[in-house]
């Protein structure tokens, strides 16, 4: 296992970039801890694999260094480096049987052979494929082969990292459910600090001690679950965690009050004097619809049921937004106001989240 130290880190695939917009992953600078499980988290495009494959070798970054236990790794090719790494489509040799598939890293580091044939079956137990260790993977079907990558990839306890990018695309969704919880597991077991590439939030969230959430080449974002859904840093990011994601509305701050349109709004705490496009932010489950005249108007378009709670889509102030009610509540025909819960409002300028007076970071 190993520190990850990405230092003053950013790439190009330019081959003379001007200006930051030439980046495909803009500056980062960050310490991934030793034995932690990480998720890469972010829409397509967003700079996750390209971080993947400069952290693996596969691809050296246009400036900066990455350290493995403050060691410079920045030259080194994939080999020296150390690690495990699963793609988004299975990577398997047709000819060889499911178990020397999985015991191929360890047979080629010299392994003793009664560790290799435990380790297999272990292995094999956690993927679900004991009875097909004796069949060659050719003819297996694309998930069944995806099962064996996962598996290669775990079966070595010595690695510094384990990365994996979008390894479940092609896993069907009960599997999916399943391999999450089992690599959860081994990352418990063995501490191996993992490195999860995904665009699904549902994956990250069950996946990883922190979240790092990317936005257009940067990283927005780095917490836990809780942390995101809570205080998200980003606009970005309260927008993609969640269904549905946070609301936003245009407003101006003044102390603890802010103005809406012509409604003020009770921020539950002091801010200090803002500058840029200021915007608060509330999640759905911190709204609730009145009928006594308070809050901001808001009119009722429709009703979503979804089964654990009903989705109500709003139109407030001018903009579409979205309130999670209960399931057994009943939505009356004469709501036509929105109170928000001064403790849950997040306060934006210029995208960005800003601190309260005296909010502990």
């Amino acid at each position: 296992m190993a520190k990850i130290t990405l230092d003053n880190l950013a790439h190009s695939y330019l081959p003379n970039p001007k200006s930051e917009d030439d980046f495909a992953l803009k500056e980062l600078n960050h310490d991934w801890v030793d034995g932690e499980a990480y998720a890469l988290l972010g829409a397509s495009g967003c700079g996750k694999s390209t971080l993947l494959n400069i952290i693996s070798g596969l691809l050296h970054p246009s400036q900066g260094r990455i350290l493995f236990d403050d060691k410079d790794v920045t030259q080194a090719p994939t080999a020296e480096r150390n690690i495990a790494q699963v793609f988004q489509f299975p990577v398997v040799y047709d000819t060889m049987t499911v178990r020397d598939n999985l015991a191929f890293p360890l047979r080629n580091r010299g392994a003793d052979p009664r560790y290799i044939e435990a380790r297999v079956n272990q292995i094999a137990a956690m993927i679900g494929m004991e009875a097909e260790l004796g069949r060659k993977a050719r003819g297996l079907t694309a998930d069944a082969k995806q099962k064996i990558s996962l598996g290669r990839g775990m079966v070595r306890e010595d690695v510094n990292a384990l990365l994996f990018d979008e390894p479940l695309t092609v896993i069907d969704p009960h599997m999916k459910w399943e391999l999450r919880t089992q690599l959860k597991s081994l990352h418990h077991e063995f501490g191996h600090t993992m490195i999860y590439v995904t665009h699904d939030q549902t994956e990250a969230l069950t996946f990883a001690d922190k979240v790092v959430v990317m936005h257009d080449g940067r990283v927005v974002q780095i917490g836990t679950p809780q942390e995101l859904f809570q205080r998200p840093a980003h606009t970005f990011v309260g927008y993609f965690i969640g269904s549905p994601g946070m609301n936003l509305l245009e407003a101006e701050v003044s102390g603890r009050t802010a103005r809406v349109g012509n409604v003020s709004v009770d921020l539950g705490a002091d801010y200090a004097p803002l500058k840029g496009r200021v915007q608060l932010g509330i999640r759905p489950e911190f709204m609730t619809l009145s009928t006594d005249g308070t809050g901001l108007p808001a009119r009722v378009r429709r009703v979503e049921d979804v089964g654990r709670h009903k989705i109500v889509r709003l139109e407030v102030m001018g903009r579409d937004m979205a309130l999670i009610a209960p399931e057994g509540d009943e939505i009356a025909a004469d709501a036509a106001h929105v109170q928000l819960r001064p403790e849950a409002i997040n306060v934006y300028a210029d995208d960005w989240r800003v601190p309260a007076k005296g909010e502990v970071a």
